[in-house]
């Protein structure tokens, strides 16, 4: 599902008292607010469906597969997502 999907799907699920931009308007401040949440290393948690937590990966050795060569991979900061009981249950 693409985010137009997810807005489509969340206004068919409101209903004619919403419109699609309010259904867009509503998914963006979603998303936002989540990643405002994480900005600051944080942990957002939705009850019954997961938890996003930001996690940093160590520094470490790769290899170029172009070349074979060998280079220094950075520490990088990422998003984890655990989904939730309630998720599990339906997937």
């Amino acid at each position: 599902m693409i985010k137009e999907e997810l807005i489509t799907a969340v206004h068919d699920e409101l209903g004619r008292e919403t419109s699609r931009a309010q259904a867009e308007a509503a998914i963006n401040a979603v998303l936002a607010a989540i990643q405002t949440g994480l900005k600051d290393g944080g942990t957002v948690q939705i009850h019954g469906f997961g938890s996003f937590t930001v996690t940093t990966r160590e520094a470490r050795e790769g290899r170029n597969p172009a070349t074979g060569e060998s280079m220094q991979i950075p520490e990088t900061r990422t998003v984890r997502f655990r989904p939730g009981k309630n998720l599990k249950e339906d997937l």
